[in-house]
């Protein structure tokens, strides 16, 4: 059986390990000129650390990651606690997303990974798939797999008239700072007012990730180091947090990445006979929940585990598209109370909610 696999961020790699993995034949198709990753610190939960372990490198993850601990604080610095929960639903690994690329990459084998070539369209026949690529070439497969993100162009094919739409007034600030002389005693994640969300985590090699975010913001202006501090100001009490300002004051501009956060609408479908989508193409969310890639890495291990067993690819689609479609429903009605919880304490117990929900799942790639 043969692949192609459309995108080589995070996801798309790791379908293209578990792919390969399960013996089926691989190509990846990046349209950037090289691999790197959007974006700072990735949080992966136990539930992606168990796909990785199944594919043989959960060690070298766990290698280039922290484990830490997502409990949130309020303004004043007090901890918002959720007893009906244990630890464990808590817990989490702190990786950089260009370390974890570049180590999915090698692992997936680089000559098996095409650069600068995008997706054009495809061609669904009885038996295989023609992809279409930018550079005038094609690729003949049994199965053609889109993983390339939000935007995704395969999933315009797909299902047309879903286009990526704004989340209305919902925005994210982030750097990862290198070691620095700003003391950070302990991890932080604060529930302000204003809709405003953020914090800071130590990394493993001794730098500082740090993040703003906010629903309902009024409209921007000013820089977006301007944007992130403006916003500090509802995440401190008494000047209790001002590590956080600290934090971002001393980051260089052009380090500091601002996004509008973007959502993909509920799909009617994920697949058609010959072609699937994974990951955030399928189902891309609001990043307040710190799920999307741990999700989207459960797409890749139950596609895989579905594609191995059968060599009736349509049944394998079909099975997965099953599986997924309200697996997602539920997650998405889930990550909205997180969103929409009247008050910290109530974020703190609907966020808790759904991680343990999350990571007690029996998997069904097993």
């Amino acid at each position: 059986m043969r692949a192609v696999v459309i995108g080589g961020g995070i996801v798309g790699l790791t379908s293209g390990l578990a792919l390969r993995r399960a013996g089926i034949d691989v190509v990846i198709c990046e349209r950037a000129p090289e691999i790197r990753a959007a974006g700072a610190g990735l949080g992966l939960w136990a539930n992606a650390l168990a796909v990785f372990d199944e594919l043989g490198i959960g060690e070298q993850v766990r290698a280039i990651g922290k484990p830490s601990e997502m409990y949130f604080h309020d303004p004043a610095g007090r901890l918002l606690d959720t007893p009906d929960f244990g630890v464990e639903d808590h817990q989490y690994l702190l990786v950089h997303r260009a370390k974890l690329n570049d180590l999915l990459a090698d692992s997936v084998g680089r000559e098996n990974i095409r650069l600068a070539t995008a997706f054009e369209a495809y061609d669904e026949h009885a038996d295989h798939v023609t992809v279409r690529l930018s550079d005038g070439s094609s690729e003949d497969a049994d199965v053609l797999v889109g993983v390339d993100g939000a935007y995704s162009s395969v999933r315009a094919q797909l299902v047309p008239g879903t286009a990526a739409r704004e989340h209305p007034g919902h925005h994210a600030w982030r750097a990862v700072l290198p070691a620095t002389d700003i003391a950070v005693p302990e991890d932080r994640l604060i529930l302000g007012t204003h809709g405003c969300r953020g914090g800071y985590l130590r990394t493993y090699d001794g730098g500082v990730y740090w993040l703003v975010n906010q629903f309902n913001s009024p409209a921007l202006t000013g820089t977006p180091k301007q944007q992130a501090m403006e916003r500090v100001v509802h995440l401190e009490q008494g000047g209790r947090n001002a590590v956080l300002a600290e934090l971002i004051a001393a980051t260089p501009e052009e380090q500091i990445l601002h996004n509008q956060i973007m959502l993909v609408p509920p799909l009617p479908h994920w697949v058609s006979a010959r072609v699937v989508l994974a990951g955030d193409a399928a189902h891309a969310m609001s990043p307040h929940i710190t799920a999307g890639a741990t999700l989207g890495i459960e797409d890749a291990a139950l596609l895989a585990c579905l594609l191995a067993a059968t060599a009736d690819v349509p049944a394998a689609l079909a099975a997965y598209e099953t599986i997924q479609i309200p697996r997602y429903a539920h997650a998405a009605r889930l990550s909205a109370a997180v969103e929409h919880a009247p008050t910290p304490q109530e974020f703190a117990r609907h966020y808790v909610a759904f991680s343990h929900w999350m990571i007690s799942e029996e998997p069904v790639w097993a």
